[in-house]
């Protein structure tokens, strides 16, 4: 089979090698599943770059989150099991946490409702505790991450604002739904959100870019409001200054998803189950922009690494040859 295949940590497009090697061999309690779709996530150029938590030996293929088949034709959402990804034809993950893919969705529909929109629900309902009627402010709003929120807090009867860079960028949020857009290259998010809101600011924050968009974030969030910390895509690790949050009374959460699915793995289940009614409903439907070969997966990391894309790059190995739904 036809994998992506990493030997030695760097740059997306030099890392990564397309590479023929022997399907893989389930361990204990895995099954071996064929890759239908595999949405490509920012953790991917962590794991490329190596600079994510885990680190799987090498050589790896990486891909995090896929729609697959199982031997006994079942479709489904699965995580692989490193070093086993999913930017190959052929992966392994855990039998025990498999998921049915919905039947509203496409393989590549379904391969991008997982992580993203798994974490989104957990910031927003388990961590923010988000209300009908409050105001919640998304970073990177057109991106994967954002559009999930995006589409998740609109879904809750929240009022939205997304942030994005750029105009193309812009016109995205809009179709998603966004009550206000702001260009942080042309506009001040804080004056934007206190004008928007009267003065009372964004009950809920939800940040997976961290650096200046936290910085932003705290100049605005509301009285008793949340701010979500889902993670760093600038590259820069804000510094909270308590002293600020004490003065403004507002609380900072910290968001990591995959802790859910070691301590509460019913839990990962019952949101699997919310987001597949939400999907049937149309209240959620993954901002797939491109669909690319298998080919294509390494030019499709770099990208997301480089912050150039809009919605989700999957990757459909059909379109290299084959079929696919």
């Amino acid at each position: 089979m036809q994998a992506w295949r990493v030997h030695t940590p760097g740059e997306p497009r030099e890392a990564m090698r397309l590479e023929e090697v022997p399907e893989p061999v389930p361990g204990e309690g895995e099954v071996r599943l064929r890759v239908l779709a595999a949405n490509v996530n920012f953790p991917d150029a962590l794991l490329v770059r190596g600079q994510y938590q885990i680190r799987p030996p090498l050589p790896f293929t990486p891909g995090v989150e896929i729609c697959a088949e199982t031997e006994d034709g079942r479709r489904v959402i699965a995580t692989p099991s490193l070093p086993n990804g999913g930017f190959a034809e052929y992966a392994t993950a855990p039998a025990r946490a498999l998921l049915p893919a919905p039947d509203s969705l496409d393989d590549a529909e379904a391969a991008a409702l997982h992580i993203g929109y798994q974490t989104g629900w957990f910031g927003l309902h388990r961590r923010a505790r988000i209300q009908a009627g409050e105001t919640l402010l998304v970073h990177a709003a057109a991106g994967g991450v954002g559009s999930a929120a995006v589409q998740l807090g609109k879904a809750a009867g929240a009022t939205v604002i997304g942030v994005v860079g750029g105009k193309a960028k812009a016109r995205t949020a809009e179709e998603l739904g966004c009550d206000l857009v702001i260009d942080r290259t042309a506009e001040d998010i804080a004056s934007r959100v206190k004008e928007f809101t009267a003065g009372h600011g964004a009950d809920v924050v939800y940040d997976p870019v961290g650096g200046d968009s936290y910085t932003a974030s705290a100049k605005c969030v509301a009285f008793e409001g949340r701010i979500v910390v889902v993670g760093f895509a600038s590259g820069t690790i804000p510094t909270p200054a308590l002293n600020h949050a004490l003065v403004k009374n507002y609380s900072v959460l910290g968001l990591h998803w995959g802790l859910y699915a070691a301590r509460e793995p019913a839990a990962i289940l019952a949101c699997h189950a919310e987001l597949t009614r939400l999907a049937a409903e149309g209240a959620v439907k993954p901002l797939v922009s491109e669909r690319v070969p298998l080919a294509a997966a390494a030019d499709a990391v770099q990208r997301l690494a480089d912050g150039t894309t809009t919605g989700r790059l999957v990757v459909v190995p059909a379109l290299d040859g084959g079929a696919s739904r």
